[in-house]
C-alpha cells in the first residue's frame, strides 16, 4: 500500500477504476488532498455526489472546485452543527439546516446548481432540502482546480488543516446538468445510475499530495 501511495504521488494523472475503493483522510493537515483533474473548463450546471464517512464535529471541506477569479467557485463545506452544510457557488453561499446528518456512518451527499435559475439544493441521503438562490447568469468558467480533502482559499492552495477532511471518501460523480430527483436517489441507492460526465469514479484522473490511502470499501458482510 505505502509502495502504491508512493507511486501516486510522484506520477501524472492517469485514469483509474476505483470502483469499490475509497479514499482514507487518516489526520488533520494543511497539505494532504486528491487532486482531480477533468477535461470539462465551462459549466452551466453541475451536480456532484459523494459518499463519505467522518466523526469531525468542526468545519469542514467536502468538495472544492476554484477558479482564479473565485476560490469557491463551487464548494461543499459541512458546518460544525451535525445538521447543516453550506453550499458556495461563485462565492456566493447558501446555508441549509435541519440535515439527516450522522457521525460514524456512510452517507451520500449530492449538490446541484444551474446558472440559467441560480437554484441550489443538496440531499443527503436520497433526501432533498429546499432550493436556495446562490450565484444566476453566469457559468464557472476555468481553469478550474478541484481538490478533495482541502478547502481552496487560493487557486489550488490556501489549505487551513482546521477545514480538512478526516474520514473516507468514496464514490464521487460530477455532472454537467442537474440529475432529477429519480436519478438522485438511483445514485443513493448505489445502482441504476449514470456515471459523471465530468468526474467518473470508476474513470478518474487524479494525484494523491500527501497522506491519502486507497484502501477497499468496507463493506459489511450480510
Amino acid at each position: 500500500m505505502l509502495f502504491f501511495l508512493l507511486l501516486v504521488t510522484s506520477c501524472a494523472a492517469t485514469p483509474q477504476n476505483l470502483s469499490d475503493k475509497m479514499f482514507t483522510f487518516p489526520q488533520e493537515t494543511n497539505t494532504a488532498h486528491v487532486r482531480l483533474t477533468t477535461s470539462r473548463q465551462n459549466l452551466q450546471a453541475v451536480t456532484v455526489c459523494l459518499r463519505f464517512f467522518t466523526d469531525l464535529k468542526r468545519h469542514h471541506s467536502l468538495f472544492s472546485l476554484a477558479l482564479p477569479s473565485f476560490d469557491n467557485a463551487f464548494l461543499l463545506f459541512k458546518s460544525a452543527n451535525l445538521d447543516s452544510f453550506q453550499m458556495w457557488v461563485r462565492s456566493m453561499a447558501a446555508n441549509f439546516e435541519g440535515l439527516d446528518f450522522k457521525l460514524n456512518k456512510w452517507q451520500s451527499v449530492c449538490a446541484t446548481w444551474d446558472a440559467a435559475s441560480g437554484l441550489a439544493q443538496l440531499w443527503v441521503d436520497g433526501k432533498p432540502s429546499r432550493r436556495k438562490f446562490t450565484s444566476f447568469g453566469s457559468n464557472i468558467n476555468g481553469p478550474i482546480i478541484i481538490a478533495l480533502g482541502q478547502e481552496q482559499d487560493s487557486h489550488g492552495g490556501g489549505f487551513d488543516a482546521k477545514q480538512s477532511f478526516v474520514g473516507m471518501m468514496s464514490d464521487l460523480h460530477m455532472w454537467d446538468y442537474k440529475l432529477s430527483p429519480c436519478e438522485i436517489r438511483k445514485y443513493t441507492n448505489g445502482r441504476g445510475y449514470a456515471n459523471g460526465n465530468v468526474l467518473n469514479w470508476n474513470s478518474l484522473e487524479f494525484q494523491i499530495i500527501g497522506r491519502v490511502l486507497i484502501e477497499n470499501q468496507q463493506n459489511t458482510c450480510q
